[in-house]
């Protein structure tokens, strides 16, 4: 671990991020690294209880809260979504990916609750950004590292249903939109916000205690700032005026709109090595479980989605290895990355759970460098 406190204060050294957390468990064996600072300025230091935007990272937490829905048999993964998202009974497809936004046919069947957990709906983004249909999206969907930029559910639901798909329900893997959709099929089938939702049936039980879509104001000085590369190769601040996190935004972006701490990220990933127990109570069944943390993908639905995956699987919610190409890829690592800066993985096989949280946001789709350092360093 000593190595692991050397790497990450090297990427801090050299101004790539001003601190970071990072947390390796194998059993009851935790080991928490923790350097620089909560900001550029080097104010607070960054310690084990950290808050950070955690962005995608909280795509699993979302898709565990839909499964939990599917236990309760509020819901099934076969049924049609527009039975509680009736804005999305008849959608159209655009006629080929590359095809312009008016030519469409008719989708050739109902968009269900799997195709939603398994980011397979239509909409979403693909490895090509200029198709017409997907800078469509970019009017609905923008940048997802700023959640308090979308507006209500309700509103972005009719807005999304006027964007057309880009494939036919269950025919491609394609990234981000369907997380959306699943918190906003949860406020729906519950009848509550997604917050309350998520308070009650995941996060009180797992003692997740700073994970939610607001920061109370005692415990903002625990939270980190929030910066971008900019082009000169230093840091520009990037949070919002008036102190992000602070007020439940108008949309809880099951995308990305959670804050964590690593200890509660912990939290979740233990329930799932535990196939959905925690503290001898079930919150998940087991099935859910291995369906979470199982590829759905065919070959070409990967390729399809391979600037993300980069030739990985996708269960629900989250990455699932299934080709040792790497050192750190080992076929059933299940987890994902953040564009805030974050990565969480666990393994079945072994009981690892490994996890950094920084404070910059990538560049794009590729993980960084400190990624793939943390992940070749944790590996094993």
């Amino acid at each position: 671990m000593n190595s692991l406190r050397d790497l990450l204060q090297g990427y801090v050294d050299d101004g790539t991020v001003p601190g970071a957390v990072a947390l390796v468990a194998r059993g009851d064996r935790v080991v928490v690294e923790a350097v620089g600072s909560l900001d550029v300025e080097g104010g607070a230091p960054m310690a084990r209880d950290s808050i950070f935007r955690i962005a995608s990272i909280g795509k699993p937490v979302v898709a565990a809260a839909v499964m939990m829905l599917v236990d309760d048999g509020a819901i099934g993964l076969d049924d049609p979504v527009d039975r509680w998202l009736p804005e999305l009974a008849k959608p159209t497809v655009v006629r080929t990916p590359a095809s312009p936004v008016d030519d469409v046919v008719p989708a050739r069947r109902p968009i269900t609750v799997a195709d939603l957990l398994s980011s397979r709906a239509g909409w979403g983004f693909p490895s090509d950004f200029t198709l017409p249909q997907v800078q469509a999206l970019f009017t609905v969907q923008p940048d997802g590292r700023r959640p308090d930029a979308l507006p209500s559910p309700d509103t972005w639901l009719a807005d999304l249903a006027r964007v057309p798909l880009l494939y036919q329900p269950g025919e491609a893997w394609l990234y981000n939109t369907c997380s959306d959709l699943q918190g906003v099929l949860i406020s729906r089938v519950a009848d509550r916000p997604l917050p309350e939702f998520l308070a009650e049936r995941v996060l009180e039980p797992l003692g997740m205690k700073d994970t939610a879509f607001t920061v109370p104001a005692s415990e903002r000085g625990r939270f980190a700032r929030y910066y971008r590369p900019d082009d000169e190769g230093g840091l520009t601040l990037a949070d919002g005026p008036d102190g992000e996190w602070s007020a439940m935004p108008a949309f809880p972006s099951g995308a990305g709109g959670l804050a964590s701490t690593a200890d509660d990220w912990l939290a979740f990933a233990r329930m799932l090595l535990a196939d959905g127990t925690v503290a001898g109570r079930s919150l998940l069944s087991a099935d859910s479980v291995r369906r979470m943390t199982t590829n759905h993908l065919t070959p070409a639905q990967r390729d399809i989605g391979a600037l993300f995956l980069e030739g990985q699987g996708w269960g629900y919610g989250a990455q699932v290895d299934i080709a040792p190409t790497d050192p750190w890829n080992v076929p059933g690592r299940y987890g994902w990355t953040g564009g805030t800066g974050t990565t969480g993985h666990l393994v079945p096989s072994t009981g690892t759970v490994a996890l950094l949280l920084t404070q910059t946001g990538m560049t794009g789709p590729t993980p960084t460098p400190l990624m793939r350092d943390f992940w070749r360093a944790t590996a094993g």
